[in-house]
């Protein structure tokens, strides 16, 4: 029986990044797949009245600092070399998560959030610069044409809107969330939580 794994995620977010890059390796050793969602991050902090760790603990002398300091541990225990910090942190990704609404219709999805969270997190891009985002894409081998007058498109941003929307439902309060089955784990840390229980249920 194969078990349902929803990462919902959002390019805006460097954890969803390195959850992004753990996942094959987690697919290999399972046998299972997981379902990308793309939703709006900051529709979502604004459905749950939650902000991002830098502004959440701005004025907690140093949490950010060791914030830093767990992410610099990860990224090297991982060997997650590519990474860096994007300079235009942070950055407006609606344009870029309804591309990936069009990407999800198309049946492209993996291709272009490996794209994106590249761009975001590797090259450093700044995509919410429309001419930035029409550039990334075309230089990952994508249709940057259609996708750009796709995301214009009523049915695509009405669908990222019900993503954001069924994803706070469901309980989400921030990216990167998985479920597996209805077990829910919450960000990078929670990876070898989510391999655990993706063996636990192939298990019964």
């Amino acid at each position: 029986m194969s078990i349902e794994i929803i990462h919902y995620y959002d390019v805006a977010s460097p954890n969803c990044y390195i959850s992004h890059k753990l996942i094959p390796e987690i697919e290999k050793r399972t046998g299972e797949n997981f379902t990308y969602v793309p939703v709006l991050l900051g529709g979502i902090f604004k459905l749950t009245d939650n902000s991002a760790p830098f502004i959440q603990f701005q004025n907690v002398k140093g949490k950010n600092d060791y914030y830093r300091l767990e992410m610099t541990r990860f990224l090297r225990d991982h060997q997650l070399t590519q990474f860096k910090m994007n300079p235009n942190f942070p950055v407006n990704t609606v344009m870029t998560q309804r591309g990936a609404i069009v990407a999800e219709m198309e049946g492209f999805l993996m291709e272009y959030a490996d794209a994106t969270l590249n761009a975001m997190w590797e090259e450093g891009l700044k995509m919410d610069d429309p001419a930035v985002f029409h550039k990334a894409l075309q230089d990952a081998g994508l249709n940057a044409d259609h996708i750009v007058e796709r995301i214009q498109n009523q049915d695509v941003k009405d669908k990222l809107l019900a993503n954001t929307q069924a994803a706070a439902d469901r309980g989400i309060f921030g990216c990167p969330t998985f479920f597996v089955g209805d077990e829910m784990f919450f960000g990078k840390d929670r990876m070898d939580g989510v391999e655990q229980e993706i063996n636990r249920q192939k298990s019964v």
